[in-house]
Order: C-alpha cells, then sequence, then structure tokens
C-alpha cells in the first residue's frame, strides 16, 4: 500500500492533476497596443520623430549651472517609435543619457562617437540574444534609434544634468557625412535631408 501511494503521489506530480494552477488568464498582463499607450501615457510627437512625454524634473532642487545655463539635476521621459514613425533621427545631446527598455518590439541604436567610431545596441528583453535592457550614452555621441520590427518599442530616457533643448542638435545629411564619411550608409538611413 505504501508503495502504490508513492507510485501515485508521483504520477499526480508528473500530470499535475490534483495540484493547484493559477489561471494564466487571471494573471496575465494585457498588453496595450499603440494608441492606448500615447493616450494613456499623454505622448506628443518628438522631433526627432516617435512621441514622448517629459515624466520626472526635480522642481523641489536647485538647478545645476552649466556652461549653457542653468538645468536640472535629472529630468526622465518615456519615448515611444511606432511602425509609423519608427525613428529617432540623428541627434547629440550634452547630457547623458540612460535609455530603458520596457515593453514592445527591441528598438536599435546607432552611436557614432567623436572619434569616428560607430556603435550599435539593440534595447530588448532577449538578453540570450544580445539585447540589452539599458543604455548610457555620453553627452557629445551622436545618436539614431529604429524599429525595425512590431508596432511599438516603448523605453524611458533619464538625462543628467536635465534635458534642454538649447542642448540638443539635430544632424543634418551633410554635416554628418562631412563628419563620418566611412560611415555614409548609416549616416544616409536615419536623417531627414
Amino acid at each position: 500500500m505504501r508503495i502504490t501511494g508513492i507510485l501515485l503521489g508521483c504520477a499526480l506530480a508528473v500530470t499535475g492533476a490534483g495540484v493547484a494552477h493559477a489561471d494564466p488568464a487571471a494573471t496575465a498582463v494585457a498588453v496595450p497596443d499603440k494608441a492606448s499607450l500615447i493616450a494613456s501615457l499623454g505622448l506628443q510627437a518628438h522631433v526627432e520623430g516617435g512621441y514622448f512625454a517629459r515624466t520626472f524634473q526635480p522642481d523641489h532642487r536647485p538647478q545645476l549651472a552649466t556652461p549653457r545655463g542653468p538645468r536640472y539635476t535629472m529630468t526622465a521621459i518615456h519615448y515611444l517609435l511606432t511602425d509609423d514613425s519608427p525613428i529617432g533621427h540623428w541627434h547629440r545631446n550634452e547630457s547623458d543619457i540612460v535609455h530603458f527598455h520596457h515593453l514592445g518590439a527591441p528598438v536599435h541604436y546607432y552611436l557614432l562617437h567623436p572619434d569616428g567610431r560607430l556603435e550599435t545596441a539593440v534595447l530588448g528583453p532577449d538578453l540570450a540574444a544580445g539585447q540589452r535592457l539599458q543604455l548610457a550614452v555620453q553627452g557629445g555621441v551622436w545618436k539614431a534609434s529604429h524599429l525595425p520590427q512590431g508596432e511599438y518599442g516603448l523605453i524611458s530616457e533619464a538625462v543628467a544634468p536635465g534635458f534642454d533643448y538649447a542642448d540638443m542638435a539635430l544632424g543634418t545629411r551633410a554635416l554628418l557625412l562631412q563628419q563620418f564619411p566611412q560611415h555614409a550608409d548609416v549616416v544616409r538611413a536615419y536623417t531627414r535631408n
């Protein structure tokens, strides 16, 4: 009898019979579509491409003195690339920025460093495939992003010192081709003009 009971217990464990399971439908989180994200996060069109909303600026702290004027110690935004606005065009910021992947398809990044080096990275959830959950970009580096597939890719950015449009430059094709002729293909792919 004891052996029969043990075997029966093993059979129940292997088949899952008699074991309480959580209902996957009850614990699943609904994945929003891009229209829902844009509405619920209050996103607006961004000058670089995609959509954004500022989510944080520390009004409770004194601003930092920078060569370009006073700046918040840090700011943060949500940033969304979509299938109908899939490119964050070339731009350069004076501040350092850390990007964090949240939802949706992977977002590809292209970085042109002052020394002429091209760096690429993919922000996304598949760590085994070499994707990253976060990407730090130093101030002074040209950056472009691209959503090659999927309905959207949602990230956040933390910027320090805080973002100000006076600290950002949009890259023109002529300027970037002059500075980085060895990377002409990627420059052309992610500039508007």
